[in-house]
């Protein structure tokens, strides 16, 4: 059984029990709204992975829905239009539908289009879950522990290894005071006996990510005790 939860957004009744009788028979979870505005309202409340959505209906039409949708959902949208325009087809695409389905249609293609689309942002939800998993962000400050790249506000910033495993540390653990024995020993993997190379080290990445070193924002010093990346 296929698990994906569609979105139906049709005002023609008839047309849109067939395309939900279609897709229940596949095994696809539907939901059906008659317009733009009892859509948004059933996005907000229950997870949608796809949307199949009528360019022309009462309150709020197919293509400003799609628009208010792209303002924070990115799952694919395919539109449906009595009209076969390329008009009509490329205004739908620029306002953020993912493909183009002109009525009358068979249902086998519309099928083969919902599949494809799902397909496709299965791969990207999945690819961009595993690159968040190797991003650690605070702030404007971004670190990805497998490429070992680090921006600041977006700017690429250049770290000798001992300052990248330093803010690696600090950044892994926002908020907590490492004393500058530990960030050391952690370090080097050696029993602190001078720690006064933790001070030049720290002073330097306070010149790279830092507007303003003498007044940081994201490098703090808890005097006495040691170092902390403030929580953002």
């Amino acid at each position: 059984m296929n698990q994906s939860h569609i979105l139906i957004v049709e005002d023609e009744k008839e047309i849109a029990l067939a395309i939900e009788a279609y897709l229940t028979n596949q095994g696809y979870k539907v939901s059906l709204a008659s317009n733009g505005v009892e859509a948004l309202e059933l996005v907000e409340s229950i997870p949608i992975d796809l949307a199949i959505v009528d360019v022309m209906m009462p309150k709020m039409d197919g293509i400003t829905f799609t628009m208010k949708l792209r303002e924070y959902y990115h799952f694919p949208v395919i539109m449906l239009s009595a009209k076969s325009e390329e008009v009509d087809q490329i205004m739908g695409l620029n306002m953020g539908a993912d493909d183009y389905v002109t009525k009358p249609f068979r249902p086998l293609e519309l099928l083969a289009r919902v599949n494809s689309q799902l397909r496709r942002y299965k791969k990207f939800t999945t690819a961009t879950q595993e690159v968040n998993q190797h991003l650690i962000t605070i702030g404007g400050l971004e670190m990805n522990t497998e490429t070992k790249e680090f921006t600041v506000d977006e700017v690429p910033v250049k770290l000798t290894p001992i300052e990248y495993k330093i803010l690696n540390l600090l950044m892994k653990h926002p908020g907590r005071v490492f004393p500058t024995e530990e960030i050391y020993e952690r370090i080097w993997n050696e029993t602190a006996i001078n720690t006064d190379t933790i001070m030049v080290h720290i002073r330097n990445i306070r010149e790279k990510i830092e507007i303003d070193p003498k007044k940081p924002k994201y490098l703090k010093v808890v005097w006495g005790v040691g170092y902390k990346i403030e929580k953002q």
